[in-house]
């Protein structure tokens, strides 16, 4: 059995990540998954969160917001919305923008359903952010 697999995560964009890993975790829409080399064959819907790539002793982390995975084989696909390196999130931008989306008012269903979904993008944002920091590593 082999020791590592592909990654490759995809945007509508642009290709983001296409490396080997010895580990990947991902952030599904109702919890968080780690995928090694073997893994059973699968597809998952993806929420928001940090997307892990471990390969050696490096450690890549990602913002990743909704899409879906597929491990099959010694390839796990990402394709996502949006995919943005850790280090690229600014945590005081995101923790303002989460100030402004909570203090704006919704007085309908589908306007709470969507402050909540944007509050619950930015939150992600700043853990991830936070994580990227070198005293977090």
């Amino acid at each position: 059995m082999s020791t590592s697999m592909q990654c490759v995560v995809v945007t509508p964009e642009r290709t983001v990540v296409d490396q080997r890993a010895e580990f990947v975790a991902l952030p599904l829409f109702d919890g968080e998954i780690g995928i090694a080399p073997g893994h059973t064959p699968m597809i998952g819907r993806l929420g928001c969160g940090e997307l892990r790539i471990r390969g050696g002793e490096e450690t890549s982390r990602f913002y990743v917001e909704g899409g879906f995975v597929e491990v099959l084989g010694e390839l796990v696909s990402v394709l996502t919305n949006r995919a943005v390196a850790a280090e690229e999130l600014d945590a005081e931008v995101a923790e303002e923008q989460l100030d402004s989306t909570q203090r704006r008012p919704a007085h309908a269903d589908e306007e709470f359903a969507e402050r909540d979904r944007l509050a619950g993008q930015l939150r992600a944002q700043i853990r991830v952010a936070h994580r990227a920091l070198p005293s977090s590593r």
